[in-house]
Parts: structure tokens; sequence; C-alpha cells
């Protein structure tokens, strides 16, 4: 499983938008350039999210995109699954489908721990949890 461009740019745009409790609604060009994503991409994501439910617009000259609910409730795994679709490793058998041992063991073992995994991940993180942190990597110490 990989994330797409689609579902690592739409997670930077609730992000960027959580981070802005203040602002009534915000334009799509601000965060992109913010996020040093292309409008143009970025357009197609906010039609998906904002069927979805997640961001609500505002048409006109002072319009722009906000969060529909306090990012505390708005999970990083239910973000993603709109953006990307399940997010499942391996799919599930289908009904009456025969395994083999070998198939039976490997699932359970690798592909539904793996799953399980991801989804313990994406589903206990919310927007709020991820607004302010910072990768060590990115910060600078100096001594003199």
């Amino acid at each position: 499983m990989k994330i797409s461009t689609r579902g690592r740019y739409g997670i930077r745009l609730l992000i960027d938008l959580a981070e802005r409790p203040g602002e009534s609604h915000i334009a799509l060009e601000k965060i992109a350039e913010r996020q040093a994503i292309p409008v143009r991409y970025l357009e197609q994501v906010v039609i998906i999210l904002r069927r979805a439910g997640f961001i609500r617009s505002v048409k006109g000259a002072f319009g722009g995109y906000a969060l529909s609910r306090p990012p505390e409730e708005i999970l990083v795994g239910d973000a993603l699954r709109v953006l990307e679709g399940d997010m499942l490793v391996v799919d599930p058998p289908l009904p009456g489908a025969r395994e083999s041992k070998l198939q039976r063991c490997i699932r359970i073992t690798v592909f539904d721990r793996l799953n399980e995994r991801i989804a313990s991940v994406i589903d206990n993180e919310t927007l709020a949890s991820l607004i302010g942190t910072v990768d060590s990597g990115d910060s600078y110490m100096y001594f003199i």
C-alpha cells in the first residue's frame, strides 16, 4: 500500500485549515502557497473533501474553505479513506472463495495484522493531534 499524492495533499490541506481556527474561510491560493502544492491539484482534492463533509466552502471575493467540524472530530483515517479508498494492504478473500492453508496462514499472520496496525494508527489520530507537530529532523541546534 502506498498513499498517493491526493491523500498526502488532502491531509496537508486539512491540517492547514485546522491550524487556523480564527480565520472563517481561507482562499485555496493561500493554502497552495503555504503548502507548496499546485492550486489545480488542490481544486480536485477540495471537491472530494467537500462532498464527504470534511470542509465547507464560501463563494465570492472573500470566500474560501474551512473545516466543517472541529479538528478534534476529524480522524485522519476517515479522511484518508475518502481520498484513497480502503487502506488495506491486501483485500480480504471474497465470500465463498477457497484459500489454501498457506494462503490463510499468510493472510492471518501478516496481511490481517498489517491492516489492523495501519487502522490503529490512522484511526487514533485526529487533525487536532497533528497540529503543531514538527519532525525533529527539521529543527536545528547550533553549538558554539
